[in-house]
């Protein structure tokens, strides 16, 4: 397990620079046997030295890209390709571990195409106002109609400029309709801060 103090989502790109011993020899492990780690987010504490407060959803992680230094750090490339849930943490021994399952969405029932692209009008239109207050903004969002419902609603939550925390609680939303439900509020509550703004209030 590799604690973070950021979130990834299943589908999304994650950089490592790893330089402590113990999660030197996570990634070790993981290229020697072929392994995944588990991401999770410290949500108190530090990613240095250990006792950090871990939340009990996250998401396996694949390492695709990994160059040592010589001085022995490695600079790592990992994708998300799944969420987990920890049932059990474990003594961090030689790095932290802990007893966990997959945890897929469920199966999200019809209309689920028309919520998807609902929620993609809304961060589209909030990307739009951001843009225009001058805010730094990410590339206009691309749909790929080959992938999952699930997964397109990860990457709906990962376009929007919501910190971690939100993100950590809709990665924790048990089903792809709740999600676009939660999301669809955060959206609204942004974009109406935006238009305030706008209006120079």
């Amino acid at each position: 397990m590799f604690p973070l103090q950021s979130v990834l989502l299943p589908g999304a790109v994650l950089p490592l620079h790893v330089f402590e011993d113990r999660y030197r020899a996570l990634v070790e492990r993981c290229l020697a046997e072929s392994e995944d780690f588990g991401v999770v987010l410290i949500d108190r504490g530090s990613e240095v030295g250990g006792g950090e407060r871990r939340t009990e959803v996250g998401t396996r992680a694949r390492i695709v890209q990994a160059e040592q230094a010589p001085d022995g750090r490695w600079g790592v490339l990992a994708v998300g390709i799944g969420r987990i849930r920890v049932d059990q943490w474990l003594p961090d021994t030689p790095y932290p571990l802990a007893a966990v399952e997959d945890w897929p969405d469920p199966d999200p029932g019809p209309g689920i195409d028309e919520a998807l692209a609902s929620s993609m009008v809304r961060l589209r239109r909030l990307l739009g106002l951001l843009a225009e207050l001058g805010d730094p903004v990410p590339p206009d969002p691309v749909v790929v109609d080959d992938a999952s419902p699930s997964l397109s609603s990860y990457r709906l939550v990962g376009w929007s400029p919501l910190g971690d925390l939100d993100r950590q609680r809709l990665l924790a939303t048990p089903d792809v309709p709740d999600r676009l439900i939660r999301l669809d509020a955060l959206l609204d509550e942004e974009e109406q801060v935006c238009r305030v703004r706008l209006a120079g209030a």
